[in-house]
């Protein structure tokens, strides 16, 4: 991406899975917001329609893969990288680990090439060389194309915690990595494969055009609260959402009519967000009225208290206090079902997302949840959804259907003209 981005194309990244922390880098590196692509989430004409809009004025696209190239839900193909190159006719450029191996690289790839017919495999770039001598003894195989050779440099990796690499702005710089692919690789190979990419058609219209603003919501998004789907915040926008950014670690709780609190590291910023005056506002504005909503970490912010090397007050607003714990306590896709007893959920309302997380919510004995789940672990024993009458929390990090969006927007309108 930055590559080819410094040659002054406009490239559209995208992420295969629900990950928040890889497209914090894409939209850095290539200045248009990465978006993600799973059909577990999203169906395969989600995807379809994502990708189409997102590309628009885009010269090409660059799709970061996840895990392994056939690896997808529970040992199967659902959500694999493969699974979004079929339903895209994207072509894929494999990259090869060489570290430790020389000539069994081209084992490794020929399994690749042979394990699906249906995937087209257009190259390889073959990672991790430790020296000509190195690269030498592997040699080129002519079974498919070898785009690159990239050395080994210790000084370009990125590092990592509890929850994956590091975000983004959280790096220095990321200068120098697109003149390594410059040097190693042929780019206008690449950029030849993209280009007789066959055209895809959507299966259905992308929508109808975007609602006029009915309210305001607030979007938390500073270095504690920093875990979002770009759709989401599109899904609200096009519900008819005027969406307001701010920090709960810097500013005032601003004059929205609904609040959404996303994921990130709140565990590394406790004693800012104890003493914030957005944390001590809160209650009061909730108990109001507003309509809140927070996810993961955001759902940890809303409880009494976050105990980590001691206890930090937090906004109080749902009932229960929350953990950091060593192991992790979920991660995996969520599939649920709302139970109709919050506000903020439609009854019998169906959801997909993913769980992440090294934390435990403990719930008060009298808690109730809004949510019962099919797949993953919430809260409690396949619950989730904390609520009181005008605040949700749950750690499921929830891919928004309209009927999720419209239902949030109609009761902050509603908040708005009371």
């Amino acid at each position: 991406m930055a590559a080819l981005t410094s040659r002054g194309l406009k490239v559209q990244p995208f992420k295969v899975g629900p990950d928040f922390i890889d497209p914090s880098y894409h939209t850095r590196i290539c200045g248009r917001h990465s978006r993600n692509l799973d059909p577990f989430m999203m169906g395969k004409d989600g995807c379809r329609s994502t990708f189409f809009r997102a590309s628009e004025g885009a010269d090409i696209a660059v799709i970061e893969g996840v895990m392994g190239l056939y690896d997808g839900i529970d040992g199967g193909d659902l959500a694999s990288t493969a699974h979004i190159a079929r339903i895209l006719k994207a072509p894929v450029v494999l990259v090869a680990d060489a570290k430790g191996m020389s000539r069994s690289a081209h084992a490794l790839i020929q399994g690749f090439l042979a394990f699906d017919p249906t995937i087209t495999i257009a190259g390889v770039i073959i990672n991790r060389i430790g020296s000509p001598r190195h690269q030498a003894m592997i040699g080129q195989s002519g079974i498919v194309p070898v785009l690159g050779w990239i050395p080994r440099k210790d000084e370009i990796s990125t590092k990592s915690r509890h929850l994956g690499l590091v975000m983004a702005h959280e790096t220095e710089s990321l200068d120098g990595i697109g003149s390594i692919m410059d040097d190693c690789c042929n780019l206008d190979e690449l950029l030849s494969i993209a280009a007789k990419v066959p055209p895809i058609g959507l299966a259905s219209s992308p929508g109808e055009s975007p609602s006029s603003a009915r309210a305001r919501i607030g979007i938390a998004l500073d270095e504690a609260f920093c875990f979002y789907y770009q759709d989401n915040f599109d899904c609200l926008r096009h519900q008819g959402a005027d969406l307001l950014f701010f920090s709960p670690l810097k500013d005032s709780l601003p004059d929205v009519d609904g609040l959404y609190l996303g994921g990130g590291y709140p565990e590394l910023h406790l004693p800012a967000l104890e003493a914030a005056g957005c944390t001590r506002d809160l209650k009061n504005a909730s108990d109001d009225g507003l309509p809140v909503y927070g996810e993961c970490g955001g759902l940890m912010y809303l409880t009494r208290e976050i105990q980590a090397d001691k206890s930090y007050r937090m906004a109080g607003i749902l009932p229960g206090s929350a953990k950091m714990t060593e192991r992790i306590q979920g991660l995996g896709y969520v599939k649920g079902t709302a139970t109709g007893v919050s506000p903020l959920l439609v009854p019998g309302q169906t959801f997909t997302g993913h769980e992440f997380h090294y934390s435990r919510v403990i719930p008060d004995a009298d808690a109730r949840f809004a949510a019962q789940l099919s797949r993953g672990k919430g809260i409690l024993d396949g619950n989730d959804g904390l609520y009181t009458s005008s605040a949700l929390g749950m750690y499921t990090h929830a891919y928004f259907t309209a009927a999720f969006a419209r239902n949030f927007i109609d009761l902050a309108a509603a908040f708005s003209h009371r």
